[in-house]
């Protein structure tokens, strides 16, 4: 048997696994995600394929954090293996903590809950208002500009680090919008682009080459900002971020929003960078700091309990871990 609590983050599906899963070994969150594959991918498979899951779904592993810094540690997973980072994740990992009173939280302030990720430490700030949870901060690992206008695919692309390493390209440059009734050219777009981008130089990690490869390709356009005066220099822009092979974010894409923030800062953004996904939910962006190894973004959302499950496989189906159509 095999327990989750599901979220999902602006309409982002994120599947926690409570129970069930066998020990993964490693002495950091990087390498028990080297190892993941050869001792948990069955309920990975399990739990994110058909019947139980779909092409889309995401979800974690709770595993030690690297030290006693940081509360927890965690294995992010999609249909075709296990990511470096998530932004989303991280947003419903800290309202989980919250709400199953992993960590006390001030009911009438912020508490960071602290993550030990495969990129990085990042942290949760979970707001509450009366014991209740009302908003998530995720604050990621520095984020940071690798490349400008790399050709690939026929297009010119912006790469970007926030966590995993992303291809940015302008959905109006290719004649699309950024709607659902695009959305079947925008993923055949983000497949050839990925494949044009393998091995590149410019997908390279610059430290360790286990964060090398682009995670994802985020089509953007602007959008006409709304935001109150007093936020001057904000920009609103919807994008869509296609990752792994063909897997639609719903939400605006936490570590995607990172390495968009990256960029803008290059290009001169110092307010807010308003962040609107393809299902229309927000998050809000800003650059709290700035390091030697690049910006901190600071991205607000929150994410919502949407239940608690029991899974198991009976020994005898045929399907067994299950199975998906694309």
């Amino acid at each position: 048997m095999i327990t989750t609590v599901d979220y999902h983050t602006g309409g982002e599906p994120f599947r926690i696994v409570t129970a069930g899963v066998p020990e993964i070994p490693g002495a950091d969150v990087l390498t028990r995600r080297e190892n993941a594959p050869g001792h948990a991918d069955h309920v990975r498979r399990l739990l994110c394929h058909e019947p139980r899951g779909h092409a889309d779904m995401y979800g974690c592993f709770l595993v030690p954090p690297d030290d006693a810094g940081a509360h927890l540690g965690v294995l992010f997973w999609h249909k075709d293996g296990f990511s470096t980072a998530c932004g989303h994740g991280t947003i419903a990992l800290g309202a989980y903590a919250v709400h199953e009173g992993l960590v006390e939280a001030d009911a009438d302030g912020e508490t960071d809950v602290v993550v030990d990720v495969p990129s990085g430490r990042v942290r949760a700030r979970v707001r509450c208002s009366g014991g209740r949870v009302e908003g998530v901060t995720f604050v990621s690992v520095p984020s940071y500009v690798i490349a400008r206008d790399v050709e690939a695919a026929g297009s010119k692309v912006d790469i970007s680090y926030g966590g995993a390493i992303y291809a940015s390209v302008s959905a109006g440059s290719l004649g699309l919008s950024v709607e659902p009734r695009h959305l079947t050219a925008l993923v055949e777009h983000a497949r050839r682009l990925k494949t044009a981008l393998a091995g590149h130089p410019a997908t390279r990690h610059p430290r360790d080459d286990r964060l090398s490869g682009v995670y994802g390709v985020i089509f953007h356009e602007d959008l006409p900002g709304d935001e109150p005066p007093d936020a001057a220099g904000s920009v609103r822009q919807r994008n869509v971020t296609v990752f792994a092979d063909g897997e639609v974010d719903r939400s605006p894409c936490g570590s995607g929003t990172a390495a968009r923030m990256a960029l803008l800062h290059e290009e001169g953004l110092r307010g807010t960078l308003v962040h609107e996904s393809i299902v229309g939910s927000v998050f809000r962006a800003r650059v709290a700091g700035v390091t030697p190894e690049g910006i901190v973004p600071e991205i607000e959302g929150m994410a919502y309990r949407t239940g608690r499950h029991v899974f198991e496989l009976d020994p005898a189906d045929p399907i067994g871990t299950g199975f998906t159509l694309r």
